[in-house]
């Protein structure tokens, strides 16, 4: 239920409160269910196998990720945010490169320069009942363009939260970037009437840009 208190998140006896998009919510605390999914397996094995990493590291290579961790700020939280450890910025470079394959890093990477991103637009076809999701790239999107997708969501939603990794952007064909077989990889089958949200960002050894949001409605069969 929506509430009216100071500003708080997190658990308090047996309630849970966060901070929703129209205010506080609490309810009532219950434990999540734990599917065990492989994406969730995989994204686990690799933070417990970074840390493991991290510590395995020299005294001069963890300083150094200390120093270069004092740059970057964890994400807010009702408005307030710190720097973060090295463990933490260690982690968080190597899960991204290994979730996508790259390789790892034992030294801090330099704060990047991130390319401009390519993907320009979400466009979804029909055509006989042969759903296509394609995005506008008026130019190369390189070896480095992160993708990240909802599930289909009601044509009334106009916001998602909840993306996830479906890979790296192909390169385009007259000027588009077919992600079809990525999108029903991860989602499977595309509802015609449901609305397909889709994120793009740059990676730069393990940084990300800040992501570029599309949102498209799939239409009737043509």
């Amino acid at each position: 239920m929506k509430i009216q208190d100071i500003p708080q998140t997190g658990k308090l006896g047996l309630t849970v409160t966060w901070q929703g998009r129209n205010g506080l919510i609490r309810r009532i605390l219950v434990t999540p269910a734990n599917p065990r999914t492989s994406e969730q397996l995989v994204v686990r094995g690799l933070l417990a196998q970074q840390a493991r990493r991290f510590d395995a590291l020299t005294d001069a290579q963890q300083d150094a990720w200390n120093v270069a961790a004092d740059g970057y700020q964890s994400t807010p939280t009702l408005g307030q945010s710190g720097p973060l450890t090295g463990l933490q910025l260690f982690v968080r470079v190597n899960c991204k490169l290994g979730l996508l394959g790259q390789d790892l890093v034992d030294v801090p990477p330099v704060s990047p320069q991130f390319p401009a991103l390519a993907p320009q637009n979400l466009v979804i076809t029909n055509t006989g009942g042969a759903v296509a999701l394609k995005l506008t790239c008026p130019t190369s999107p390189g070896q480095n363009t992160v993708l990240r997708a909802s599930r289909p969501q009601n044509s009334a939603v106009r916001a998602c939260r909840d993306y996830r990794i479906v890979g790296m952007c192909p390169a385009p064909a007259q000027g588009s970037a077919d992600i079809t077989s990525l999108y029903v990889a991860q989602f499977g089958t595309v509802p015609v009437g449901k609305r397909i949200f889709v994120q793009a960002s740059t990676m730069v050894d393990g940084f990300e840009s800040l992501p570029r949001e599309f949102q498209a409605r799939v239409p009737a069969s043509a």
